[in-house]
């Protein structure tokens, strides 16, 4: 059987990501939930993860390392994973490209913690382009491949799975997506295997203050009166 290691489910939006592309690959697999420790790479990882960073999937004497990776692999076997057509395949691994190398000013100032609701507008200019830039990918993908189903491509697919973190990120913050992106947005966030995630966080006792908005942005909120 496949054994998935992962973080907290309210904070490790890359454990999320390795997850649901388990989830969209149809095998069994066992979930091993490590925690997070505030370091990066974590030297408690290494003992199950070359990099020492999750999500690490072992099958078998095989190890497969970051979430791309871990996605492709599993993809090999599952080849629905990803859209059937050329055109949508080419544009959702690109899409997957570009989340997994970019959006930095976002992954960094818009940490994910599922159970939090907070305003920290107003966003720096480089969050701010990266929030555009993923309302424009989910319209693109959604007007020029979406016709076959409710999301990126038709059919929840891997694409989907990578944008995941970033859909509890625009409701952690209050980002308001508008249009088709908007209608997208709220679709993934009804599907099943994130409400199953969801549910999974919110159960979680741990705080990891690295992770926390409200600690994060606490001089902020304050001086906005929203403390």
């Amino acid at each position: 059987m496949l054994r998935l290691y992962i973080a907290n489910r309210n904070y490790s939006s890359w454990s999320l990501r390795g997850w649901l592309c388990a989830k969209l690959a149809g095998e069994p697999f066992e979930e091993v939930v490590v925690p997070l420790a505030g370091q990066t790479p974590n030297p408690g990882y290494y003992a199950f993860s070359p990099n020492g960073l999750v999500p690490c999937l072992h099958d078998g004497g095989i190890v497969v390392w970051e979430s791309l990776a871990i996605a492709e692999y599993l993809a090999e076997r599952h080849p629905p994973m990803w859209p059937a057509e050329a055109p949508a395949r080419a544009f959702a691994r690109s899409m997957c490209a570009e989340m997994h190398a970019g959006f930095r000013d976002l992954r960094n100032e818009m940490t994910m913690c599922i159970r939090e609701r907070l305003d920290v507008r107003p966003w720096s200019a480089g969050l701010a382009r990266d929030i555009d830039r993923v309302q424009a990918l989910w319209t693109q993908a959604r007007t020029r491949f979406g016709g076959g189903g409710d999301y990126l491509c038709g059919a929840f697919s891997i694409a989907d799975a990578f944008f995941a973190p970033v859909a509890f990120r625009f409701r952690t913050y209050l980002v308001e997506p508008a249009g088709e992106a908007g209608a997208y947005w709220h679709r993934l966030l009804a599907h099943p295997y994130l409400r199953e995630w969801e549910q999974a966080a919110l159960a979680e006792t741990a705080v990891i203050e690295a992770d926390e908005p409200r600690i994060l942005y606490r001089d902020k909120l304050a001086a906005a009166g929203r403390g």
